[in-house]
């Protein structure tokens, strides 16, 4: 694990949290190395932090820090070399009607409405579909990086999908993603990966970071259909 001298930022700082339940994995316990002050975490020193296996939830830079377990890979998509499967060529012609619009880090109750009715219907008491307004704004409206929102609208001007990306050195982070749930049969979470990968291959970003993939958790699986991937094994960035 990186030691803060071996980090070109003298002034960073890391502690470990206390054990927490684990979202991912049932009966364990999980604690998190968080990165702090915050406010010295600039878009340069963040883009290294991401290299490094950190990831951001508003101004908390944190990355697993679990004391027997090692589950949680940081994983990022090859974006030169990567060719969209059948299916996911589905995924972009079904939603080619997407208009995507790129704004501001601003409180608009139209998406935290699609927030909650997201919460509620893909993770149901898990914590975050209690989330109130200023608990949804602190978790994605608050960034000190460079970041974007990104909404995506159908035809009919109808909000479908709020993608929260981290514009980095190497590429783009996806932070976190929310859509409409209420019709059987879409692909929101698919073509949304997919259109990050086509704006980072325009950016001429070799990389698409979509955090951490475990093996064990159903929640995670969607990520290893992104091929070829990479994942941080031991400190070093190999090809899964």
């Amino acid at each position: 694990m990186t030691q803060l001298n071996e980090l070109p930022f003298a002034s960073i700082q890391f502690y470990a949290t206390a054990p927490y339940p684990c979202s991912y994995l049932d009966g364990l316990q999980a604690r998190s190395q968080v990165a702090t002050p915050a406010h010295l975490i600039n878009a340069d020193v963040y883009s290294e932090l991401i290299q490094n296996g950190f990831r951001r939830s508003g101004i908390f830079i944190y990355r697993p820090h679990c004391d027997t377990c090692q589950a949680c890979t940081p994983v990022r998509v090859r974006v030169e070399e990567f060719q969209a499967k059948r299916s996911q060529r589905r995924a972009l012609s079904k939603h080619a009607n997407l208009v995507a619009c790129v704004t501001g880090l601003n409180y608009e109750h139209e998406h935290y409405e699609l927030y909650q009715k997201y919460q509620n219907h893909r993770h149901a008491g898990g914590g975050m579909d209690n989330d109130n307004r200023d608990q949804y704004a602190q978790f994605l409206l608050q960034s000190r990086v460079n970041t974007r929102l990104v909404e995506f609208r159908d035809e009919n001007q109808i909000l479908r999908m709020v993608s929260i990306i981290d514009i980095l050195s190497d590429g783009l982070s996806s932070v976190y993603t929310f859509f409409d749930t209420s019709e059987a049969g879409m692909s929101y979470g698919t073509y949304n990966v997919l259109w990050q990968i086509r704006q980072a291959k325009e950016l001429r970003l070799p990389y698409v970071y979509l955090g951490y993939w475990i093996a064990a958790s159903a929640k995670m699986a969607y990520k290893t259909n992104f091929k070829p991937l990479d994942g941080l094994l031991q400190g070093k960035w190999q090809s899964l």
